[in-house]
């Protein structure tokens, strides 16, 4: 690698006090383009959202004979494909596994955390161009969404926004998993004790693969439909004792579906530069419709999209952000 990778920690005031008691001093990880150290120019910036189920230290981890993102965003630098940006990789790992970039009673302030506590520590510490036209964030998955989230909220801060295989069309990816969450829910007791057994197993062996379903639909239900008072503070949209679907808290979950949120933030989405959305048509978690329908919305809108697919599944597919990197760094504003 060409370029340096740095690792501070930062307090974040946004993650004090959070429900479930997650560290709020997380560690970063920034990348520093080559000559950063030797000069004085300032540097567009592209944040970078990690899935569910991993954290921000999972980005710099290369994978079997496949380069780390950092690695890839080094070499698009060196080829010239893009010209020196600063990446940064925060952190947003929750005891259930993530917390969809979202604000929620369940989880924490984690929209806030990102978008008040890091963009405000990284234009601080390091040598950036503090404004929204040299600013880009993307994201795989939960990260896709995450970065959707912040191209919600946040176009005063982001101008472009990478959303690979984003969390969307949620009939398609979610309710085929509530049945087998219903299943262990219901086995265990509940979900405050199946997450016990699940944090043990994790701990002394490993999980087993049909955890992820369940730990799945109870970190969207936290980020979906959180409710104080409840286990876990969070409503799941099905009857744990006979799996019947709650239309009423469902239906709190589709608010957050980026299908429903999309047309209705569509000013939002305007004030973006480009919007690039892709997913593969193997994707597992039939991501392909959701984002289809989102990239269609959006292209009505006006809005400047580029929309692909590619012969592949959901995982294992970092090598997109080649892709998408190439396409968006070149429209930050380098001065």
């Amino acid at each position: 690698m060409k370029g340096v990778l740095e690792t501070r920690e930062v307090q974040s005031p946004a993650l004090e006090n959070n429900p479930l008691g997650d560290p709020a001093r997380r560690r970063l990880t920034v990348y520093l383009p080559p000559g950063y150290a030797e000069g004085t120019q300032r540097y567009p910036v592209v944040y970078f959202l990690h899935a569910f189920g991993s954290g921000g230290a999972s980005w710099t981890n290369a994978s079997g004979f496949a380069p780390s993102v950092p690695d890839r965003l080094d070499a698009l630098i060196e080829k010239g494909t893009i010209p020196p940006v600063i990446g940064v990789f925060p952190d947003a790992w929750t005891k259930l596994g993530g917390s969809q970039w979202v604000n929620s009673d369940a989880i924490g302030r984690y929209r806030d955390y990102l978008a008040k506590d890091i963009v405000g520590f990284v234009d601080k510490t390091w040598r950036t161009l503090p404004k929204a036209a040299s600013r880009a964030v993307v994201g795989h998955s939960s990260g896709g969404y995450g970065a959707l989230v912040m191209g919600r909220y946040h176009p005063e801060l982001f101008s472009l926004v990478g959303a690979h295989a984003p969390d969307s069309y949620f009939e398609y990816c979610y309710l085929p998993d509530l049945p087998k969450a219903a299943t262990a829910l219901l086995k265990s007791g509940g979900a405050e004790t199946w997450v016990t057994e699940m944090r043990t197993r994790a701990q002394e062996t490993k999980l087993r693969g049909d955890d992820f379903p369940v730990v799945n639909i109870l970190a969207m239900a936290a980020a979906y439909s959180p409710k104080k008072g409840e286990p876990l503070n969070l409503e799941l949209p099905f009857d744990l004792q006979n799996a019947k679907l709650r239309l009423d808290v469902w239906n709190r979950w589709l608010v957050h579906d980026p299908v429903r949120f999309v047309p209705k933030f569509l000013d939002a989405f305007r004030k973006l530069k480009t919007v690039f959305l892709d997913c593969g048509t193997r994707d597992e978690f039939n991501l392909r419709w959701g984002t289809r329908m989102v990239a269609d919305d959006l292209k009505a809108a006006g809005v400047d999209v580029v929309h692909e697919e590619f012969e592949d599944g959901h995982s294992g597919v970092s090598y997109r952000f080649e892709r998408s990197l190439a396409v968006l760094v070149p429209r930050l504003s380098q001065d």
